[in-house]
């Protein structure tokens, strides 16, 4: 769970330690919003404060640094791709072997209050919808537990993200505040 906090980070954090995961990254054909560059500060689970940084890694690729403050010998750290669709934000980042492969996405908005917030998607939500035949998909056994695999190209998975009657497949899974400067 340690190295996919820095995507949860970004969501970068698991809530479960189970994940929707996609075939494909998001293509880097946007630019992310330039508020979400920067430090950020947090706590985990545990209580530890948690330093995370954003910066641009390349032409709309972009990297995530999470480490426990004072800690960055042992740090994560993920390049990631975003895209706007239907009024949000998404990212994603391909994830280690140990964790399946694959690529992770997460929902992702900086408040008018400057605080980064982070949203993963909500497994038993997918689950039904492959349940239903509305997308497809199989589990997964990873590192980290059975998650789901997604195989439906990303345009017909917005499609079930964009429409406001599903947005509760949202779960806020970190928020972070601005360090100033």
């Amino acid at each position: 769970m340690k190295a996919w906090r820095a995507l949860v980070a970004l969501s970068f954090l698991l809530l479960s330690g189970c994940l929707v995961t996609f075939e494909g990254a998001i293509p880097a054909h946007d630019a992310a919003p330039a508020r979400i560059l920067g430090t950020w500060t947090s706590k985990n689970a545990w209580g530890e404060p948690l330093e995370l940084e954003v910066s641009r890694a390349a032409a709309n690729i972009y990297k995530a640094v999470s480490y426990r403050k004072g800690d960055r010998k042992h740090r994560d750290e993920y390049r990631f791709t975003v895209t706007e669709h239907g009024g949000r934000w998404y990212l994603s980042a391909e994830l280690p072997d140990k964790y399946g492969g694959n690529h992770a996405m997460a929902g992702f908005e900086v408040t008018d209050t400057d605080e980064l917030v982070v949203y993963n998607l909500d497994l038993d939500r997918f689950r039904q919808w492959l349940d239903q035949k509305d997308l497809e998909g199989r589990s997964v056994e990873s590192g980290i537990g059975q998650g789901l695999l997604i195989t439906s190209p990303l345009d017909q998975v917005f499609g079930y993200l964009d429409n406001p009657a599903n947005s509760d497949v949202f779960l806020e899974a970190a928020r972070y505040q601005r360090v100033p400067k």
